[in-house]
């Protein structure tokens, strides 16, 4: 029988990161450290092995872009491919790794588990977090039965539709919400409490059609977020629809709503052609749909992860127009 290769992504992030001194957990530079030194930093690890490791990029994910989504997702698809290959796990930065996540699992729809996993303290730190995510991350990968991208951090697996990042510098920085964890780590065993995360049917054809397109797209869709507020206008709309803006999210109040100037300017806008979805600013719950309700709401998903779904959206009506 051959051997199941575990595939360790880096691409940057705190987890790879150096401070001047190991007192500073938040004064540091993101993505200094290389995939190969994590890996070889943390003990027992390599007992866990044989790994493919490959440094797809190295960045703090702040400044997570396009290209390296769509060569991250390359990679990833080509791994999942590879029947010599168990499960994949990604080092990531905290910053933008729920939109990264849920990215991954609209374009790859992967049968096998893909972890990101991140930290919240450097790698010189005195007490660093990343080299147990990291340990974790990996249990997760070798789980029997394992699927679908998740997130791992401090003993917890969060699904790509549901993980956010809730705090600004805690090491259990993340929360899955209402929906709760997929489960946690203890101790290297895993203790689930719900399914891995699947994709809908209906959508994942929609998706399969946008990853086709993505290598060979250069100009993406311009997505925005706008946010009701008190005081809100339409001044902001109206400048990005100037500007060509193919797609809006409006982070609302509530159950979906926007103040009334605000929502003038977006139904103004989804009549001159921009798609317009509704994602609630509400950390918890999602927006229950009115009849006749003139803007669609997005189905549950945070205002970020709404853009990432709406852009996918746009390149698979333009991917199909091509054809």
């Amino acid at each position: 029988m051959k051997a199941q290769y575990l595939v360790i992504l880096g691409t940057g992030g705190t987890i790879a990161g150096k401070a001047d001194n190991a007192g500073d957990n938040i004064g540091y530079t993101a993505a200094q450290v290389g995939v190969e030194q994590l890996l070889h930093a943390v003990p027992g690890l390599s007992e866990c092995g044989p790994f493919i490791t490959e440094q797809v990029a190295q960045l703090d994910s702040k400044d997570m872009s396009f290209a390296v989504w769509a060569q991250l997702a390359a990679r990833v698809n080509h791994f999942l491919a590879r029947p010599d290959v168990q499960g994949i796990v990604i080092t990531h930065g905290t910053d933008t790794l729920e939109e990264t996540a849920y990215f991954l699992q609209a374009v790859c729809r992967p049968s096998k588990p893909v972890v990101l996993t991140c930290a919240m303290r450097p790698a010189t730190a005195l007490a660093p977090d990343g080299p147990q995510n990291l340990l974790d991350a990996v249990a997760v990968a070798c789980h029997p039965g394992a699927r679908g991208v998740v997130a791992v951090c401090a003993g917890t697996i969060h699904s790509a539709f549901d993980v956010q990042k809730v705090h600004p510098y805690r090491l259990d920085a993340f929360s899955s919400g209402d929906a709760g964890p997929v489960g946690f780590i203890e101790e290297g065993r895993l203790k689930l409490s719900r399914n891995w995360p699947e994709w809908p049917i209906a959508q994942a054809e929609r998706a399969q059609l946008a990853i086709e397109s993505i290598a060979n797209w250069q100009d993406w869709p311009r997505v925005e977020i706008v946010m009701s507020y008190a005081g809100a206008s339409a001044a902001i709309v109206e400048a990005l629809v100037v500007q060509g803006v193919r797609g809006l999210v409006a982070a609302t109040t509530g159950n979906g709503t926007l103040h009334h100037a605000l929502q003038k300017g977006l139904l103004q806008a989804q009549a001159g052609g921009v798609k317009v979805v509704r994602a609630s600013r509400c950390i918890n719950g999602r927006i229950l749909p009115l009849p006749g309700d003139a803007l669609a709401d997005s189905g549950g998903l945070s205002p970020v992860k709404a853009r990432v779904a709406l852009m996918l959206a746009l390149l698979a009506e333009a991917d199909a127009a091509r054809t």
